[in-house]
């Protein structure tokens, strides 16, 4: 038995769960998501709690199990209080802005990256730390907006500079004079 899948989901109190079959829909005071799941996986609400049980034991369904119970909790985890994202941009020269909705990246290209949010992420700048939030429902689309503003500028291993995770380290290198030390 997965160690995950078995371990119940808690339903807040302004969350609404709707199983239809294998389709599960979330409803929350952050909005809205709706599902389709493995019909191998049954999922089930009792006492405000959401139960996911596997109805075989062959090795892809076993594998859904976690997986399915992890999706289910991120659902109702986001519709309730949401997920944040956050990101630092580092680089002499480089600044964020928003124009209306827009995130807009200065980078060190000729041109900036204009990044229009995907329906229920919105953005919020620092622009003195030159820190990136960004906020949703969606656990998914949100990593995933995340990684595609890494990649326009991704940090570098010689001076640190570009965009990444807050908090992430950066392993550095020594670059020609460190090499000639040694």
């Amino acid at each position: 038995m997965s160690r995950i899948g078995k371990l119940p989901i808690r339903i807040p109190d302004s969350v609404q769960v709707e199983i239809n079959g294998s389709e599960v829909t979330v409803k929350g005071p952050k909005g809205e998501m709706k599902r389709q799941f493995s019909p191998d996986i049954i999922i089930t609400q009792e006492d405000g709690m959401l139960l996911v049980k596997r109805n075989s034991d062959l090795a892809p369904v076993r594998a859904l199990h976690g997986t399915t119970r992890a999706l289910l909790f991120n659902m109702v985890t986001g519709v309730s209080t949401g997920f944040t994202t956050e990101l630092e941009v580092d680089g002499v020269g480089y600044r964020v802005e928003m124009e209306g909705e827009k995130l807009v990246l200065f980078v060190g290209y000729s041109h900036p990256f204009k990044i229009d949010p995907p329906k229920g992420v919105h953005f919020e700048i620092d622009s003195k730390t030159h820190l990136v939030k960004i906020n949703g429902s969606d656990k998914e689309v949100i990593g995933q907006l995340a990684n595609d503003i890494i990649k326009i500028r991704p940090p570098e291993p010689y001076l640190g500079k570009g965009i990444r995770y807050k908090g992430q380290k950066i392993r550095r290198k020594a670059g020609k004079a460190g090499k000639a030390k040694a």
